[in-house]
């Protein structure tokens, strides 16, 4: 038994890039930021940045092109897929993207944005309009995630 799942919560780096195949089917492509911070022996507190590349596909594409805004703050559950193509200069490059199979909006950048209710591919998920935003700063272990 194996197992390819991804969770992350992070904010949008930039607007979704949406197209749709001949076949009426749409797809969004989108970074998205995942932060961690921590004290250093010296004291200095610091953060890094891990950029995850999104891709959703069909009906999650279609409310990320409506609602999903660079800065927005989102939980995506998904599946790790890497693949490789060559670039316009001939030389193979590869890429590691996160598709999406559930998305969650859970801030909101702007009050005016929209729903902060859950969008999942699963019909099962219930929404929930009043998530509390995780605290990127606190420790690791001491976490307060809506989930």
């Amino acid at each position: 038994m194996s197992v390819n799942k991804v969770i992350l919560v992070g904010n949008v780096g930039k607007d979704p890039e949406v197209r749709h195949l001949d076949s009426g089917v749409a797809v969004a492509n989108f970074p998205l930021a995942t932060s961690e911070s921590y004290t250093a022996k010296n004291g200095d507190r610091v953060t890094t940045t891990e950029w995850h590349n999104i891709v959703l596909w069909r009906g999650l594409a279609d409310v990320a092109e409506k609602y999903v805004t660079k800065g927005r703050q989102l939980y995506i559950e998904g599946r790790i897929r890497s693949r490789s193509y060559d670039d316009k200069d001939g030389n193979k490059r590869y890429i590691t993207e996160i598709y999406g199979d559930v998305m969650q909006m859970l801030g909101s950048k702007d009050s005016n944005q929209g729903p902060d209710s859950g969008t999942s591919s699963s019909s099962s998920q219930e929404s929930t309009p009043d998530v509390k935003e995780p605290d990127i700063d606190t420790p690791e272990g001491d976490d307060d995630l809506p989930f």
